[in-house]
């Protein structure tokens, strides 16, 4: 019933005909749907000892009576605009100050109507906050937030537990100037919950608080507390589901980042429950993203890269080597963990990794046909050849067969017959070759640049062509200052179906350039092709390229109508379309700023 009367008066409260007698009752309507929103028994019971079950609940943004609630209220100040929001703050202190004189009273459950009070803050924080930003209230936020919080630092925060999973969600709190003093015994409780026997929905509260306040947190201040933290962290890890596993994932790398130093015994207690975790997600790319993270975290502190890398290395080696004996997704998700650690590790560590992984690695792009497991070992090779440059050949028994076996990478990765898939990062691994290896590859690039036309003639994936693009783009940047002679080298150089390679190359990137994503991307493509036209190359004028659709004059095109006509477009000179690309960008620019 409760359910539909919210529903109800949601309705009502939405309605334009109605909205002078709710703005007459607004702070009645306010002040009593606060009351609705405290938890049932049945929820006291069931949150009590089952955190995972809170977490589902309380991301559940389908039919409950708290949804309900929290959209009415939303509602409320959508239609009631700055009166809404007054009535909401004057109700959540009137009735956070009930709660205070039914404490006093003896009541056992006052701390009910303190839990639907913080709650009620929470759902409307985003609009609290803009209304703040733009000072169009009639309170001072960061006033009312700090007199919630010093109150139950003063009680006691985990001294009625019960309710303390929203004053640890409170998103305000972490929004908004509040005293460093009332902070510190906040963040403090918090650490000290994670470690207590305390409800299931006070340790998801502590754990999102942490996430939220670690990162902007005195290190001198955590880091008496970070062993008992990262232990108790690491006991919750194991005993998380799906619903609270992220969470408390997030919390993990939120407080090694807060370190000073990662040393050896914080390293041993969290990397192996870690690593059992990533183990036994294998599955779930989801969940081995954030655990990737948390050792990410662990392995960029002061101290830590060497441990971990020690710790991975004698159960990564083997997988790699003997990929065909492992189960679905592993050997995918080990080289995204050898790809992690070799990002801006220092040379020792990418010797190690090197010796141990590199020709295991190569031999995956070379025999392998599994989608995952070519898209990961692509870009594992190109960390080798950033992070250990030329050494990666004078590393090797024999330079020259190294050198082989890293353009069989490559030959294997643009092959045309090869799914498109798998080829999907080449574009960066032949990026890192020319940078890193410019000598051995500089007498490949005729041959490196038909491979890569009929790679891209190929293609049936768009992100693979773009990625193709930016790696011209990047090829257009390096011939600077002798951008004309690049251009008659693809002039020179045959395509399928076209007069030469400039011709092919331009067409499709003239076709894509606005589909490209990524800021650095677009940066790099469209700064390209102001390159190319400064040059007034003569076969900017001569190439012909797509320029904008005709529009078709025989009515409306059906679907039937299209599938029989093929689309009509201009054809406009290279040097007019990249003129008007850049026009484009600069309009573009103009707008945003």
């Amino acid at each position: 019933f409760i359910g539909q009367l919210l529903e109800f008066l949601l309705t009502i409260v939405g309605s334009a005909r109605l909205r002078k007698v709710v703005l007459s009752n607004v702070k009645q309507l306010v002040y009593h749907t606060i009351t609705l929103l405290q938890m049932t028994e049945q929820q006291v019971h069931t949150w009590s000892v089952d955190a995972n079950q809170f977490v589902a609940d309380e991301d559940d943004e389908t039919h409950s009576c708290r949804v309900s609630g929290a959209l009415l209220l939303e509602e409320v100040i959508n239609s009631c605009g700055v009166e809404g929001i007054n009535a909401i703050v004057d109700a959540t202190r009137e009735r956070f100050n009930e709660s205070q004189q039914e404490q006093v009273a003896g009541s056992s459950v006052w701390w009910r109507l303190r839990e639907a009070t913080l709650y009620t803050l929470t759902s409307v924080s985003d609009q609290l906050l803009e209304a703040e930003d733009y000072g169009v209230t009639n309170f001072f936020l960061g006033k009312l937030i700090e007199s919630l919080v010093a109150e139950d630092i003063r009680i006691g925060i985990l001294s009625y537990s019960s309710f303390h999973s929203h004053i640890f969600s409170l998103h305000l709190l972490y929004a908004i100037p509040i005293s460093h003093m009332v902070l510190e015994q906040f963040l403090y409780a918090a650490m000290k919950a994670v470690g207590m026997d305390v409800p299931p929905p006070v340790k998801v509260g502590a754990c999102r608080a942490l996430s939220k306040l670690l990162p902007e947190a005195n290190k001198e201040v955590v880091q008496p507390q970070l062993i008992g933290l990262l232990s108790s962290l690491t006991d919750l890890l194991q005993q998380a589901s799906d619903e609270t596993l992220h969470l408390v994932l997030e919390t993990l790398q939120a407080a090694i980042k807060s370190s000073a130093k990662v040393s050896g015994p914080i390293e041993s207690i969290i990397s192996p429950v870690i690593l059992n975790v990533w183990a036994s997600h294998i599955s779930d790319p989801f969940i081995g993203i954030d655990e990737i993270e948390v050792l990410e975290a662990i392995k960029n502190a002061p101290g830590g890269i060497h441990p971990l890398v020690s710790r991975v290395l004698p159960h990564v080696g083997p997988i790699l080597n003997k990929p065909r004996e492992q189960p679905e997704g592993l050997v995918a998700r080990s080289l995204d963990l050898v790809t992690m650690l070799l990002k801006n590790a220092p040379m020792d560590v990418v010797r190690v990794l090197y010796d141990v992984c590199f020709n295991a690695v190569t031999r995956i792009v070379l025999q392998n046909d599994d989608h995952s497991e070519l898209q990961n070992a692509t870009q594992c090779l190109a960390a080798f050849i950033s992070g250990g440059r030329q050494e990666v050949l004078a590393w090797a028994a024999d330079s020259r067969f190294a050198m082989r076996s890293l353009l069989d990478v490559a030959s294997r990765l643009l092959d045309p017959n090869l799914d498109s898939s798998g080829s999907l990062f080449v574009g960066n691994y032949i990026l890192q070759l020319i940078l890193h290896l410019p000598l051995q590859m500089a007498q490949h690039t005729s041959d490196l640049i038909t491979a890569l036309v009929r790679r891209m003639q190929s293609s049936q994936i768009a992100g693979l062509r773009s990625s193709l693009i930016v790696l011209f783009a990047k090829m257009v940047h390096m011939s600077a200052p002798n951008v004309e002679k690049f251009i008659d080298l693809l002039v020179s150089i045959p395509a399928a179906d076209h007069d030469n390679a400039f011709v092919y190359v331009m067409s499709e990137w003239t076709k894509q350039q606005g589909e490209i994503q990524g800021a650095y991307q677009i940066k790099v493509t469209t700064s390209a092709l102001a390159l190319l036209l400064s040059t007034s190359h003569p076969q900017l004028g001569k190439v012909y390229v797509q320029g904008h659709l005709i529009k078709s004059t025989e009515g409306i095109t059906t679907r039937s109508k299209a599938k029989v006509t093929p689309e009509k477009w201009t054809m406009v000179a290279l040097l007019f379309k990249i003129a008007s690309l850049l026009a484009d960008t600069l309009l573009e620019m103009h707008e945003q700023f």
